[in-house]
């Protein structure tokens, strides 16, 4: 559940089961980045059960490590692991259910647990973790808790991860983690994010298509501009921005303002024409007034905004943002649908505007004599025909239709 991180984690869960040999066990990787996440995990619990009842269930990720006394309560939980046990080889080889929960204080952890991943089960693109945690401490996010503070995969370790996935056939690797643009500032000799990838498309020239996971603004450097006329970076960018209005940024701790964003993605557009844009905004922040959220829709045309994920704000217990003034739920919903609409309305619009152009798809799956995948900027394509899955397809667009381009094969 949840982010990409876990995507990656899992695989290197189902690696544990397989190497100690654990069958009849149901693993529920969890997500606690909003109220509405922890829901789903308990109703993944309720359909695990009903669906093998015989299956023992284990729950684990960061709702798990936040609160582990709240699973192991759970009757149908049979055992609760921490964010750091659910990485290590041991805990799964000599698994103990006599002792429910099994969860250490993840803010101890100075390290990452080595890890190593070499194939994806039914995805076409891999994934990479550079770091784990989060030094900030944003009013409203849990998710420090749940993953520690910042801690770095060393470069040379992640490079020579890439080499074996691209070895296994990978065109795409996309860059996963907490905070990924804090990369590097726990290792020795401090290199940075922009460094790191510098040194992936110097080290790994058959990599074809390298992906950014969210990234934030504040923390970009001057290093990195000069990697935007890389053609193998791809020219998505989904950032981290919550808000539009620099008083509640503010209140949120965030480190940019309104105009850092806003000249954030003019710099990247001047640099790379063919740029689009995603990003985390939380509608119905406290004290938010109708004039601070205009400025968060504003901030859509202003960023030229695509791809947005939305959140409702809910608050999280033992946060600063709990404690502050609280707008009413009605309100906090009715705002969330008007910023999902308008990102809709945007998504839709540039979707047409695309029509005519041509661009590189990775194929993921094949549906009904159909190709389906995603092009370098994200958006859903797809072709009529069978193409094989994980190759990389030079396309035209020929046209929109349910939210997804219609793409002809050159």
């Amino acid at each position: 559940m949840g982010c990409r991180l876990n995507i990656y984690e899992g695989e290197i869960i189902k690696n544990h089961l397989k190497n100690s040999n654990l069958n009849n066990i149901t693993v529920i990787n969890s997500c606690a980045v909003t109220a509405d996440a922890e829901k789903k995990v308990a109703y993944e619990i309720r359909k695990a059960k009903r669906n093998n009842p015989k299956n023992k269930i284990i729950v684990t990720g960061c709702a798990a490590q936040i609160n582990p006394k709240k699973y192991d309560a759970i009757s149908e939980v049979d055992l609760v692991l921490g964010n750091k046990e659910k990485l290590t080889s041991n805990v799964w080889k000599s698994l103990n259910f006599q002792k429910p929960i099994q969860v250490n204080d993840i803010l101890l952890e100075k390290k990452t647990v080595p890890t190593t991943i070499e194939k994806f089960d039914g995805k076409s693109r891999a994934y990479i973790e550079i770091q784990q945690g989060c030094d900030h401490r944003c009013t409203f996010c849990i998710i420090p808790y749940g993953r520690g503070n910042n801690r770095s995969v060393p470069a040379g370790e992640i490079v020579e991860r890439i080499k074996k996935l691209v070895k296994n056939g990978y065109k795409e690797v996309v860059l996963t983690g907490v905070d990924i643009t804090d990369y590097g500032r726990d290792l020795p000799g401090k290199p940075t994010f922009s460094n790191l990838i510098k040194r992936i498309l110097k080290l790994v020239p058959d990599l074809e298509q390298l992906r950014l996971s969210s990234i934030d603004c504040a923390e970009i450097d001057e290093e990195f501009w000069d990697l935007l006329y890389e053609k193998k970076l791809m020219p998505h960018f989904h950032i981290s921005l919550q808000a539009g209005n620099n008083l509640i940024l503010k209140r949120m701790k965030r480190r940019h303002t309104r105009e850092m964003a806003i000249d954030f993605c003019k710099k990247i557009l001047s640099k790379r024409k063919d740029a689009t844009f995603g990003a985390d905004l939380i509608a119905g922040f406290p004290t938010e007034t109708d004039e601070m959220f205009k400025d968060t829709l504003d901030l859509v045309d202003k960023c030229n905004l695509t791809h947005l994920h939305v959140f409702p704000y809910s608050p999280r217990d033992n946060t600063p943002a709990a404690r502050m003034p609280q707008v009413d739920k009605s309100i906090v919903k009715k705002r969330a649908n008007i910023l999902r609409n308008k990102g809709i309305e945007k998504f839709k619009k540039i979707m047409q505007d695309r029509v005519g152009e041509k661009d590189l798809v990775l194929i993921e799956k094949n549906q009904n004599e159909k190709s389906i995948g995603k092009d370098q900027n994200f958006f859903n394509v797809i072709l009529n025909e069978k193409l094989k899955e994980g190759n990389l397809v030079p396309c035209v667009y020929i046209g929109v239709k349910n939210n997804m381009l219609l793409a002809r094969r050159l």
